[in-house]
């Protein structure tokens, strides 16, 4: 059984920062892409920032330069170091991840976690 989970939302001002944690544990061959979603309410999941096993990254236009996605393979963890953080960066923030495990690849997500950024 392969599990996402995530850590380190919460709640900030404007122009704060926050970096977010996500963990894969399981029966894991390997991964190759890792990535982190927001919700909004009453928007629809959009994708925040992405990073392949090889360290190729990509971004929304929305957080170019304010975002760093990282991850580190050995622990099968991903990270989103949030800076600069806008009102409008609040939402549900959820981890996803393409996992090989026993005998195929499949998409998981985590729980997510609440970032909510006042102004």
């Amino acid at each position: 059984q392969v599990q996402l989970v995530e850590s380190g939302g919460g709640l900030v001002q404007a122009g704060g920062s926050l970096r977010l944690s996500c963990a894969a544990s399981g029966i894991i061959f390997s991964i190759n892409f890792m990535g982190w979603y927001r919700q909004a309410p009453g928007k629809q999941r959009e994708l925040v920032a992405a990073v392949t096993r090889g360290g190729t990254t990509n971004y929304a236009d929305s957080v170019k330069g304010r975002f760093t996605i990282s991850r580190d393979n050995a622990k099968n963890m991903v990270y989103l170091q949030m800076n600069s953080l806008k009102p409008e960066d609040t939402a549900v923030y959820y981890c996803n991840a393409k996992i090989f495990g026993l005998g195929s690849e499949a998409g998981y997500w985590g729980q997510g976690t609440q970032v909510t950024v006042s102004s």
